[in-house]
């Protein structure tokens, strides 16, 4: 079975994951309590692989490969740390040329292809982290799922799910759930995705 591509964000109710440049990792408007932390470790550990764009992935890199040894840090965050250090990652980058924690580099004109045969390469879930990226996939019909960690809060303003993205966008729900401090979840499957073998 080939992999697929699943765009993991926390987002507000109005689909915008920052309200300030560069807090995509954790904006004060979030409300992730521990118990949804174990979820997310729980997800994570069952991807396959991670794609992260650049920023995201610099923002990742900054913060969990130390966390994993940081006896300050709840044992959920150490957790995440361990998780997200050790998994196998793919950095989309044109400006990266080195990158650690078992991560390879994809970068280039043909990136989106190179994603493409990756897809059809690797079974399961490959975590998608970052707006342009997930844009990117979703322009060349290779995103097949969508999941949101809706945060009950309208920001009005900051980045959206979607970099410039203007056209419907149907979708089929897949899975929900609720969460304390009023955060739900909700993954949808992307209708029209490109067949894996294409």
């Amino acid at each position: 079975m080939p992999g697929r591509f699943v765009y993991w964000m926390n987002v507000s109710v109005d689909l915008r994951i920052e309200y300030a440049t560069g807090e995509a990792g954790g904006g004060n408007w979030m409300r992730i309590t521990e118990p949804l932390h174990r979820v997310f470790n729980e997800r994570a550990r069952a991807m396959s692989l991670a794609v992260e764009g650049r920023t995201i992935y610099e923002t990742m890199e900054s913060f969990w490969p130390a966390a994993r040894h940081d006896d300050a840090l709840p044992d959920f965050l150490r957790e995440y740390g361990e998780i997200w250090t050790s998994m196998p990652k793919v950095l989309v980058s044109r400006t990266r040329t080195h990158a650690e924690h078992n991560t390879r580099i994809i970068g280039g004109d043909d990136a989106i292809e190179q994603l493409a045969q990756l897809r059809a390469e690797t079974g399961g879930v490959i975590g998608v982290g970052g707006a342009t990226l997930a844009t990117q996939l979703l322009r060349a019909r290779l995103l097949d799922e969508v999941l949101l960690f809706t945060h009950p809060v309208v920001l009005g303003s900051g980045r959206p799910l979607f970099d410039a993205y203007d056209e419907p966008l149907e979708l089929d729900l897949l899975e929900q759930a609720s969460f304390d401090e009023g955060v739900t979840m909700h993954r949808y499957a992307v209708r029209n995705t490109r067949p894996a073998s294409s």
